[in-house]
């Protein structure tokens, strides 16, 4: 006779779908304590626990989080930030999270915990998890992240409407003593909520920051008949100077179909189109910045000589 085949432990449905608190669980009898150990779970934090199928990435680690934090803290900062755009998603650990003066967290190498004032007015609720209202999101990383990561989040938050520069104007003007808030200002003033991805938000700060002027985004090309031929990411109309990034979906067979055709009725309108990919923004920013900055120059003295042309002679009868 064959030895028998251990069966697999039952893994509950319910708790695949992702973290939860090990203890109440246990409590229930849906799970035992010796199964918690064995190889169908990870355990993530104190009493926390994930099917080793789930995928961990930053949103489920802010989900683990949530379980150990007490009710007067929230998901803040990048966190919060992609949790309310999807955009930037940060590595799966650390989780940001805001915390008011008086309580003490436990230290994890997973949890960056930021102390400071946190009113229930700074909190909402979005998917079961305590966040950071928008504005309150922004006001924190204005004040602490690098300067491009904190202009990601306030473009990104701007188009899709999740944010009201009167409210985050006010919080401003509110809290002006708190430290780093004189950074909030020259922020806003930066703002686009035109921009539709954080690489054009990226680009746009490494061109304004090299002393290239301020360029038009999405800006809609238009036939003599008013017929849309192309949006530009970054635009100087008046030079008919386009400014592209090609992200890694411009891959994609059918968008670099389109990718040509529209490249093809920008060139055929007469406009100078650079393109540029991630390693132009992340690795060569100057090299990047010297390109436009040189293709300002160049159309720029093309328009002037234009304009200062002499008349064409009008022949004698």
């Amino acid at each position: 006779m064959l030895p028998a085949v251990p069966r697999s432990p039952r893994v509950p449905p319910e708790l695949t779908t992702g973290p939860f608190r090990g203890s109440p669980v246990v409590a229930s009898g849906l799970i035992t304590t010796s199964m918690l150990a064995g190889a169908s779970w990870r355990r993530l934090l104190p009493d926390v626990y994930a099917h080793r199928d789930t995928l961990l990435d930053h949103g489920a680690w802010c989900a683990a989080t949530m379980l150990v934090l007490p009710p007067t803290t929230a998901i803040g900062g990048p966190s919060a930030a992609h949790l309310w755009t999807g955009e930037s998603p940060p590595d799966p650990t650390p989780v940001h999270v805001v915390a008011p003066r008086g309580i003490r967290l436990r230290r994890d190498p997973r949890i960056v915990v930021h102390y400071t004032g946190l009113s229930a007015a700074d909190v909402c609720v979005r998917t079961e998890l305590r966040l950071t209202t928008p504005e309150r999101t922004v006001f924190d990383m204005g004040r602490r992240a690098a300067r491009a990561d904190a202009l990601v989040a306030l473009d990104a938050l701007l188009h899709q409407h999740l944010i009201d520069p009167a409210t985050l104007r006010r919080m401003i003007a509110k809290r002006s003593g708190w430290p780093g808030t004189a950074r909030l200002g020259a922020l806003l003033a930066l703002a686009e909520p035109r921009s539709e991805s954080p690489m054009e938000t990226r680009l746009r700060l490494i061109l304004i920051d090299a002393g290239v002027p301020r360029p038009v985004a999405q800006f809609e090309v238009r036939d003599p008949l008013g017929g849309l031929l192309a949006r530009a990411d970054l635009a100087w109309p008046e030079l008919r100077l386009a400014v592209e990034y090609d992200g890694d979906h411009h891959r994609d067979q059918r968008q670099f179909r389109q990718d040509v055709g529209r490249l093809n009725a920008l060139r055929m309108a007469g406009w100078t189109v650079l393109r540029f990919t991630a390693d132009d923004v992340l690795r060569r920013p100057a090299t990047t910045a010297r390109l436009v900055t040189a293709a300002i120059a160049e159309l720029s003295g093309h328009a002037s000589r234009s304009r200062h042309a002499a008349p064409p002679r009008k022949r004698e009868p």
